[in-house]
């Protein structure tokens, strides 16, 4: 994604938020349970950063989840 493009979606997508969020703000946002939002974390999908004893994600990371492509692999019949 270019940085043009990412600036724009910047501004568009969640403007109600801060730059960084918290778990509960990412389940608020993506409207997923909190075991899913900790699971998103844990395998990688989206960014965070401990700090103490909680975690901060950036916007952008969830901005780049959102907006990401994915190929779902179909098992073969």
């Amino acid at each position: 994604m270019k940085k043009t493009e990412l600036k724009e979606l910047y501004q568009m997508m969640f403007p109600n938020y801060p730059d960084i969020v918290t778990v509960k703000q990412l389940q608020v946002m993506l409207g997923v349970s909190r075991h899913l939002a900790y699971k998103l974390i844990n395998d990688g999908e989206i960014q965070a950063v401990k700090i103490g004893s909680s975690l901060k994600i950036p916007k952008v990371s969830v901005i780049n989840f959102v907006t990401e492509e994915r190929r779902e692999v179909k098992p073969s019949a």
